[in-house]
């Protein structure tokens, strides 16, 4: 604190010289170097040289006035003022003296160079006389605060020297004192852990205090009970728990294998061993890529240790592929973390169970609706042609009741032949044999091409279908009739969910390495409990707008983004609408 008040006194006396002092000598100096720069230019209009004399003179007038206006603001010291004033009485009376010289100089040149000497020059000293004294009273209230701010400097010194030792003797009594009381009750814990590591578990430190020593010893009072608690365990209880642990891991029918945190292999069962192909014993300790080969699961094994939660994984890609010769089995994994109570990573849990029998039904279940739906469509278009045919010759022989039935035949067997066909789409889609046209396409060209085909629809029900890309926007890679598919189901079931004067709108948007695309409409928009299995399959809203669909548009849609190697989302608030999404990567 006294070095502050010292070096802000200090700071004071240094702007006290530049505020009151500086500024006007540095005035003072240029005024009289303005005058005296006057005074040659009258001399050059004496001498004949008119035009350059009055341009010097006219110039350093001009200077002259400004920087005694800077005097004039900066007056700090007695006596100050009246010198400014009598430099600017003085300066105005040798302006007056230097326009009669012009006159005498246009009138009677002879005599100009005495009225030079009598007149001008006098009143010229005058006014340079002037400044030289404000210059010197600055000079000399200068060197006064100049001795008062190293009078300061020397008391500020010698001051905080004095003030220093002081401290310091002050300091080294106290830290004596101090370390004479922390010591002591350090020595007894020190005493105390040399006891307890010679398994003496019966002692107590004694403490009286509450600061941060007494609480020390409070805790390692506590430690030791805790040790002493931990030793009278019985040491082949805790070894039978141990094997019991190690029984029930082995007995589980799943595979699991446990992972350190160097990510090395500190244990798994033998059903995870048989599974992946390797003896127990050879794989203790290896890295867990020796063992599982696989970037993908490591990225997700490493996520989890590094976050110490369950890694987010998309729904598909949680079954990896073990291939032994010509044998493949899939198994279907979860990772779980292993920390303590404190949050001390321990590792992660691989828990694996095989779904090979689950895959190859699903195989056989694809190939079946597959065979099934391309066996039934020649049935239903022979039916479809005998009820249009039926439609077009019999309709006047048959009654009313009979023409309803046979209207409702023909609409129903519509809705059959639809399954059938998305059936087939989607199953093949499923099997990886449906044929994929990828080319570069530009997103404008899609949204044009799929809005003109439903605009007339749109129209009909009085909705707005508009679209808006940005001029920037890069091609992307796709099937352009598969992706024209996509837009149409999207759009078409927007307007079946679209109120009149509604609006639907596609826009896209680049966000690197995709581009995304999006179908909003402001309709009726998705309850909360549909939006998560929404793209599952023969899910349908239940509502008064469902008007008999196969429940596979959806669903079909996100296998065909699937196939591009892109991803498919809704967002929706029930009653403002929902905007479906999906992304294409560009075209690189």
């Amino acid at each position: 604190m006294w070095s502050f008040i010292n070096l802000r006194e200090l700071g004071q006396a240094s702007d006290d010289i530049l505020r009151e002092n500086y500024k006007s000598i540095l005035a003072a100096e240029n005024m009289i170097d303005a005058i005296e720069r006057q005074d040659s230019g009258t001399l050059l209009f004496i001498l004949g040289y008119e035009d350059e004399g009055l341009t010097q003179f006219n110039t350093n007038e001009s200077q002259f006035l400004q920087w005694l206006g800077r005097a004039r603001d900066n007056i700090t010291i007695a006596g100050e003022e009246e010198i400014v004033d009598g430099i600017d009485k003085s300066y105005s009376s040798y302006l007056k003296k230097f326009f009669e010289l012009k006159s005498v100089y246009e009138n009677n040149p002879k005599r100009v160079i005495s009225f030079y000497h009598e007149e001008v020059l006098p009143a010229f000293m005058k006014v340079r006389d002037g400044c030289a004294r404000l210059r010197e009273i600055n000079h000399e209230t200068m060197f006064t605060a100049s001795n008062r701010a190293r009078h300061i400097a020397a008391r500020a010194l010698w001051s905080m020297a004095l003030i220093g030792i002081a401290a310091i003797i002050v300091g080294l009594g106290f830290s004596l004192l101090l370390s004479n009381l922390i010591a002591k009750p350090l020595k007894q814990v020190m005493d105390a852990t040399q006891k307890v590591a010679t398994g003496n578990y019966d002692i107590e430190i004694q403490t009286s205090s509450s600061d941060e020593l007494g609480r020390l010893a409070s805790e390692f009072n506590i430690m030791i009970k805790k040790l002493k608690a931990f030793h009278d365990l019985n040491i082949k209880q805790i070894i039978a728990e141990k094997r019991k642990g190690e029984a029930i891991i082995r007995s589980i029918d799943d595979g699991i294998v446990v992972i350190d945190s160097e990510f090395k292999i500190s244990d798994l069962n033998p059903t995870a061993a048989e599974s992946l192909y390797v003896d127990y014993h050879d794989v203790q300790g290896k890295h867990f890529l020796e063992l599982i080969n696989n970037e993908e699961l490591y990225g997700y094994i490493k996520q989890s240790a590094e976050s110490g939660k369950a890694p987010i994984i998309e729904d598909g890609k949680n079954i990896f592929t073990v291939q032994n010769k010509d044998t493949l089995r899939h198994y279907f994994f979860s990772i779980t973390p292993i920390h303590t109570k404190e949050g001390l990573m321990l590792g992660v849990v691989l828990l694996l169970h095989d779904v090979t029998q689950l895959k190859e039904l699903d195989r056989l279940k694809s190939e079946f609706v597959m065979t099934a739906s391309h066996e039934l469509r020649t049935p239903l278009a022979s039916m479809d042609m005998s009820i249009e045919l039926l439609r077009e010759t019999a309709t006047r022989k048959l009654d009313e009741k009979e023409n309803q039935l046979l209207a409702v035949a023909h609409d129903e067997l519509q809705r059959l032949k639809a399954l059938a066909s998305d059936l087939l789409d989607l199953s093949k889609i499923e099997a990886g044999k449906m044929e994929m046209d990828i080319v570069n396409l530009s997103v404008p060209d899609i949204f044009k091409k799929t809005v003109d085909l439903l605009q007339a629809q749109a129209k009909e029900k009085s909705i707005e279908l508009s679209y808006s890309v940005h001029k920037q926007l890069p091609k992307v890679q796709g099937d352009a009739n598969k992706i024209t598919w996509v837009l149409t189901n999207l759009i078409a079931n927007a307007l079946r969910y679209t109120d009149s004067n509604g609006h639907i709108k596609l826009f896209a948007e680049h966000i690197s390495p995709f581009v995304h695309i999006s179908v909003s409409d402001d309709g009726i928009g998705i309850p909360y409990e549909y939006q998560s299995k929404i793209f599952e399959k023969f899910v349908q809203i239940k509502d008064d707008k469902n008007v008999g669909g196969s429940g596979l548009g959806l669903t079909i849609c996100k296998e065909i983004i699937r196939a591009h190697r892109g991803t498919i989302w809704v967002d929706s608030t029930p009653g403002k609408g929902s905007t479906f999404t999906f992304g294409l990567p560009i075209v690189e």
